[in-house]
């Protein structure tokens, strides 16, 4: 797995909790431009998906491989059940319920990474 991409991926989950921070403060309900933030970092956690599982299987490191794709699999499912919460919440909390998904992705992908370097604590 490539460490400077899931730093970057890292990265850009901050960024997207800081713009529906953004919203939060402004009391502003879930937008498009929510949508589509959020809809980017989608794609790039299926990136990671493939990358790290492609990663598992030429490595010979000593990787717990079902706790390695299982933490994947729980960061590409987050995202999505953010954006029907958001959108269901009328109220300027659902930007907030997106603020927690991607703070909580952006500390599973470094724990994800965490797993990678043998880091099992």
């Amino acid at each position: 797995m490539n460490d400077p991409v899931a730093y970057a991926v890292t990265a850009y989950a901050l960024v997207a909790a800081l713009y529906a921070g953004w919203h939060l403060w402004r009391e502003a309900p879930f937008s498009n431009g929510l949508f589509y933030v959020v809809s980017v970092l989608e794609l790039l956690l299926i990136a990671l998906l493939i990358s790290g599982s492609i990663a598992l299987g030429r490595t010979d490191r000593d990787v717990d491989g079902v706790l390695f794709i299982s933490y994947l699999v729980t960061t590409l499912v987050i995202p999505p059940a953010a954006i029907l919460w958001g959108v269901a919440e009328k109220s300027r909390w659902g930007s907030g319920v997106v603020v927690v998904a991607m703070l909580t992705v952006a500390v599973l992908v470094v724990r994800v990474l965490g797993i990678w370097q043998g880091a099992y604590v």
